[in-house]
């Protein structure tokens, strides 16, 4: 009874507590400006290895070349087999055919 007596009585923030204008604010703790730290450095590592890339521009220019990428799907998808699986292309003329029964109103 007295414990229900305590929290019936509490003073709590009303509506939800951590939005609008009498929310509940948590206070800044040490462990919490050590974590944001942390945080602000991993990105700002993340920044210098994204400004200063491991190749160069020209040495990053042709590396694709010799593995043949592009020309292994090129011919992936031109083989007659693939192109046979595919569904031929509809026109809007062909699409609309059933519409010209007759044309009387020449």
């Amino acid at each position: 009874m007295q414990l229900t007596l305590i929290n019936f009585f509490k003073k709590t923030v009303p509506g939800h507590i951590f939005r609008g204008k009498r929310r509940l604010v948590k206070p800044v703790s040490k462990r919490s400006m050590d974590t944001l730290t942390r945080e602000y450095e991993r990105q700002e590592h993340i920044m210098f290895l994204l400004r200063h890339p491991y190749l160069t521009l020209e040495q990053s220019s042709g590396h694709a070349k010799e593995l043949q990428k592009r020309d292994k799907l090129v011919a992936k998808w031109t083989d007659e087999q693939t192109r046979s699986k595919m569904k031929p292309h509809v026109t809007i003329e062909e699409r609309l055919q059933h519409l010209k029964v007759k044309e009387a109103w020449d």
